[in-house]
């Protein structure tokens, strides 16, 4: 089993996550934030990636570190869980339409980290989340993760269908990417026979 668990502690947050990506998509979700509960189970669900975060940010201040944070901790998870990524598919993309809004996101699990963010919102919160927070969650997570990450609304107009078909993207993504093909045996998906830490120069 493919399994991490994370605790990182800081004066701005407490945040204990766990992930299973051999899971069935369960969850447990609490960050203090409603909206960003719901974007986290949705990426749970549609991954099948088993996720528990429980975190206390100082959300007296505001929301920033408690969304950078769950980002780092989640990405942290699956990296750990991940191991030396043998024998996974690596790539992963997928297209996720809800209503009128239509997303793209391609991942390389790569061990270098970058985000592309192409999305743009016509009010300032969801719920009570703040809209800018949003490319900061991925960006965090795409960091820690050490994953290669490009996520774009190709189009749409309701706010909530925009992240969400985002979120839903990312995870149809990351659950092709962190899948175990039987065709590479316990093969690393690179032609340097590596796959190395954040940061590193792999191909």
């Amino acid at each position: 089993m493919r399994t991490a668990e994370i605790q990182r502690t800081t004066a701005e947050t407490a945040i204990v996550v766990s992930v299973n990506l051999d899971g069935t998509g369960s969850y447990a979700v609490s960050t203090g934030i409603g909206f960003l509960d719901h974007m986290l189970e949705q990426l749970s669900r549609h991954s099948l990636i088993d996720l528990k975060v429980e975190c206390k940010g100082d959300l007296h201040v505001d929301q920033h570190h408690t969304t950078e944070d769950t980002g780092i901790a989640i990405g942290e998870a699956v990296a750990k869980a991940l191991g030396d990524k043998r024998g996974i598919a690596r790539y992963g993309s997928a297209y996720s339409p809800m209503d009128e809004t239509l997303s793209r996101v391609a991942l390389d699990i790569s061990g270098r980290p970058y985000l592309v963010w192409k999305a743009e919102f016509t009010t300032p919160r969801l719920g009570e989340m703040d809209t800018e927070l949003f490319q900061h969650w991925f960006h965090s997570f795409a960091g820690a993760a050490g994953i290669t990450l490009h996520a774009e609304c190709l189009y749409g107009e309701n706010n909530h269908h925009v992240i969400e078909s985002l979120f839903k993207g990312l995870a149809r993504a990351l659950r092709i990417a962190v899948e175990i093909d039987p065709r590479k045996g316990d093969a690393i998906p690179s032609t340097k026979g590596t796959l190395g830490a954040k940061g590193t120069s792999t191909e």
